[in-house]
């Protein structure tokens, strides 16, 4: 009797089988992409060669093979392919499977368990893994599209080896559209600007193009199809995005990085590429205020405000014409000249902060409103600076006891500029003024 959730090796009975299945690899050496894990020196080869397979977890996109790779993983080292999702099983599945896989040890067959979807079990259900996995019940393997670290728990990581699966690249592709003219027997009526437009539709998911093959060739075209024709009569794959997933927090990444690297070009395209997943406009035009706070900074005052009008404009027109205006704000931080001075000048005031406690501030500056507070000696020495010449006393105005620290350092670029040159006036007013340094 075959076990539940076991998807082992059995051959349908009839009735259509998706090109997808019938191009599934045989072994190892069939799998197409992946070298950096299946390569001649990578991680599963020499784990195979050492015929010391240890648990894994395979983060990568969808359609890369990771399901593909783990039943061939079993096959390699004879273990019995299990495999479930963690949208679909709970508790009780999870126990019927571990008491099948107890009772196969005992009649001398490991188990191999192919989790899809892992993060979506929470902390109890991956604590449930713990035990079978150490006294070797199960080897598990465990496939999802959201960054483990984040995802799953420590003691789950500290027990298995993560392996990170890459998009199917464009010759990766090809190679896998011409084994599928091979199983099918057929050309496919492309031109070959159309036949590199089909490629690119899968966005190097090889199971959507596999997909796209299939419903090419059930039209039955006459000719080659030009990339216009293909274009009106397939739809490109949406690209993958999730809002509060991986892909948000990489692409959100991509953008802030390319306008700190001034790259407007870049930044135009991530900023873009957030739009067409449909990431709220909001959000971004929260992100990019903070981009000319923490990057531009005083370097070029006028970037904030620039940025909040926009985000203004936005609100006020809505999309998709407000957009025009996030993108302008964008490109304008990305041509801004860069400073980060007054973010680390203020991460450093904080730090000083905690170090120096509630040390009051000294008493000079201190107001007196009553005759005890005179008496106390508040606001005695108090120099009033509009009084000094140049309209600087020089006074020192850290508690006493707390050396003088130069926490602003104005960078050479922008505005910063003539910041610098007043900071420096003013340090040496203060130095001959006597002032504490």
């Amino acid at each position: 009797m075959a076990d539940l959730f076991d998807t082992g090796d059995a051959e349908e009975g009839g009735g259509h089988r998706p090109l997808a299945d019938r191009l599934r690899p045989r072994a190892i050496s069939e799998v197409i992409g992946q070298r950096k894990i299946l390569g001649p020196d990578a991680p599963l080869t020499v784990m195979l060669g050492s015929g010391a397979l240890s648990s894994l977890i395979f983060w990568g996109p969808p359609g890369v093979g990771k399901t593909t790779i783990a039943r061939l993983l079993a096959d390699e080292t004879e273990l019995h392919f299990v495999q479930i999702s963690a949208i679909f099983s709970g508790v009780p599945e999870l126990r019927k499977v571990f008491d099948a896989a107890k009772l196969r040890r005992r009649q001398g067959q490991g188990t191999l368990l192919f989790v899809d979807e892992i993060h979506r079990f929470n902390k109890a259900q991956q604590d449930g893994f713990l035990p079978h996995m150490e006294d070797g019940t199960i080897l598990l393997v465990g496939a999802t599209t959201e960054n483990p670290s984040f995802e799953l728990n420590a003691a789950v990581l500290s027990r298995a080896q993560v392996l990170v699966l890459e998009r199917l690249t464009v010759d990766d592709l090809e190679l896998m559209a011409r084994r599928a003219e091979q199983e099918l027997g057929v050309d496919l009526p492309l031109q070959p600007d159309a036949r590199m437009a089909l490629l690119e539709m899968a966005d190097g998911d090889g199971r959507a193009l596999l997909n796209l093959i299939e419903q090419l060739v059930a039209w039955k075209v006459e000719g080659k199809l030009d990339k216009a024709s293909l274009a009106a009569r397939l739809m490109r794959r949406a690209a993958q995005y999730d809002k509060s997933g991986d892909s948000h927090y990489n692409l959100i990444s991509a953008l802030h990085k390319s306008v700190r690297g001034s790259d407007p070009d870049a930044a135009l395209y991530w900023f873009a590429r957030m739009l067409e997943g449909g990431e709220d406009p909001r959000y971004l035009a929260r992100r990019i205020t903070r981009m000319a706070v923490e990057d531009i900074g005083l370097a070029d005052p006028q970037a904030q405000a620039v940025c909040l009008q926009s985000w203004e404009t936005f609100e006020r027109l809505g999309s998709p014409e407000g957009e025009l205006a996030l993108a302008q704000a964008v490109t304008y931080l990305a041509l801004a000249p860069k400073s980060n001075a007054a973010y680390v000048a203020y991460k450093g005031a904080r730090r000083a902060a905690k170090e120096t406690g509630s040390a009051p501030p000294p008493k000079h500056i201190l107001n007196a409103p009553t005759k005890m507070m005179k008496e106390q000696g508040y606001g005695d020495g108090y120099a009033y600076d509009h009084d000094a010449e140049d309209g600087f006393s020089g006074q020192d105005y850290f508690p006493e006891g707390v050396a003088r620290q130069a926490l602003y350092a104005p960078v050479e670029r922008g505005f910063e500029r003539e910041l610098k040159k007043r900071l420096d006036y003013f340090a040496k007013l203060r130095s001959k003024r006597g002032g504490a340094e």
